[in-house]
């Protein structure tokens, strides 16, 4: 009897972008080696939807967004903030009442007192909002891109990856278990970093800093992000020359090509 295939983890992965003197960065974090996913590797800050992210979708008073989304489009878009929280100390929120941002004051003590405890799983990201007052601003993100792992693969995922700007007075810092380091980088000096050997990218982190690095400012990317719907991106393995082996993805996706060679 074969066995039966793994599930497809719904998944959010966050693209927390800033106008840097060389360009617009983005912050990205280096995975612990020890993570059985992607390890050792530069990623954005990201991972699979907790159970109360769900939850969260249902208590429209601990977010905001202006349109009208399903349970699961909330969640993804809860998921995102959570894991920025988690893996960056970077909250996207506002006081209840209010229309500015959390102040950088406010989100430093709201870290420092729960960020630990909610890694560890002691505190549910729903607890952290209501107790501090505050809103989730779903509204800062936009949809970037879309990608559900390969067939065949032992784990699978149905990742959103949604932009937004930073704020500008949270610097944002790696949480030391998930992650090891982090850096605020441009996407064409990530590649380039790659290609010597400093960092090492999974195929979807690269063409998504290639994609992305057709901006130059935060301005640019999140208008061109809004101006497109994002195309599902199933890679397809398929047989190169000799014992090569390709990925195949929707040249409609807008990835710079259909077909790539699997490294």
């Amino acid at each position: 009897m074969s066995e039966a295939a793994p599930a497809v983890r719904p998944a959010s992965t966050m693209l927390l972008l800033r106008d840097g003197k060389d360009g617009m960065e983005v912050f990205m974090v280096v995975r612990h080696h020890q993570i059985d996913f992607a390890s050792g590797a530069l990623v954005f800050p990201g991972g699979s939807l907790d159970p109360d992210d769900q939850v969260l979708a249902s208590k429209p008073d601990l977010y905001f967004h202006p349109d009208k989304l399903d349970a699961l489009a909330l969640a993804f878009r809860i998921g995102a903030l959570r894991e920025t929280f988690e893996e960056c100390g970077i909250l996207l929120a506002r006081p209840k009442g209010s229309k500015a941002p959390v102040s950088a004051a406010q989100a430093q003590q709201v870290e420092d007192k729960h960020r630990a405890a909610l890694c560890e799983g002691k505190i549910k990201f729903s607890e952290i909002l209501a107790g501090e007052g505050l809103v989730l601003a779903l509204d800062t993100l936009v949809p970037f891109a879309h990608w559900i792992t390969p067939v065949g693969m032992p784990k699978r995922f149905d990742t959103q990856f949604y932009i937004a700007r930073a704020p500008e007075d949270q610097l944002g810092a790696h949480d030391g278990h998930e992650s090891v380091d982090s850096v605020w980088v441009t996407p064409q000096q990530a590649l380039a970093d790659t290609k010597t050997g400093r960092f090492k990218l999974v195929f979807a982190t690269e063409r998504n800093l290639l994609k992305l690095g057709e901006n130059r400012t935060v301005d640019t990317a999140l208008d061109a992000a809004r101006k497109s719907k994002p195309v599902t991106v199933t890679p397809e393995i398929i047989p190169g020359e000799g014992k090569k082996r390709q990925l195949r993805i929707p040249l409609e996706a807008g990835y710079g090509g259909e077909v790539f060679d699997l490294t």
